[in-house]
């Protein structure tokens, strides 16, 4: 039963499953993503949410609070630097998990674990690049486009609307018959 477990211990000890959270963590900052399973990923970012939190208000105390997890100089002023001013505006959420699939040695479930504002692909200078989105459906094919477009003009001028086409009214089953 998993009564009370809030913790996934990794089938670790204690002083390691910090000591590889704290080099996870050190790695995502330094590369903006890593590849690995998806139970570390969890863990992740559970683990690293909060100092990416607290690296938003740029103070000494929150410096020193940082570097008592991550004990990476390098990796501590990057977060202060570069990160803390992207996700300045950013309610939570800073991380993203995307499945990659299997491991083929031992069949581990793999996903890469990003910062979600230092991601290209799903950045908003891509939505706003891809105003016309294109259907699969086809329209009814025009056969003289002049010929449209001449008489869409003239309806236009003489401020006439196009009358819409009536429906055939639908035929009644006789429930006697069906019986």
């Amino acid at each position: 039963m998993r009564h009370g477990k809030t913790v996934n211990h990794l089938g670790r000890k204690a002083e390691h499953r910090e000591a590889l959270l704290m080099n996870m963590a050190c790695s995502l900052i330094e590369h903006k993503r890593i590849n690995t399973t998806l139970a570390k990923a969890k863990a992740l970012k559970k683990y690293v949410e909060p100092l990416l939190t607290k690296s938003k208000t740029d103070s000494t105390h929150s410096r020193r609070i940082v570097f008592s997890y991550l004990k990476n100089k390098e990796a501590v002023t990057e977060l202060f630097r570069e990160v803390s001013p992207k996700i300045a505006d950013r309610p939570g959420g800073y991380t993203r998990i995307i499945r990659l699939g299997y491991r083929p040695g031992d069949n581990a479930d793999m996903c890469m674990i990003e910062l979600v504002d230092f991601n290209t692909i799903y950045g908003k200078e891509v939505e706003k690049a891809a105003v016309k989105k294109t259907t699969r459906r086809g329209g009814a094919k025009k056969k003289d486009e002049g010929s449209v477009e001449a008489s869409a003009e003239t309806s236009a001028e003489a401020g006439e609307e196009k009358p819409k086409a009536k429906r055939a009214p639908r035929k009644k089953k006789d429930d006697s018959a069906a019986e």
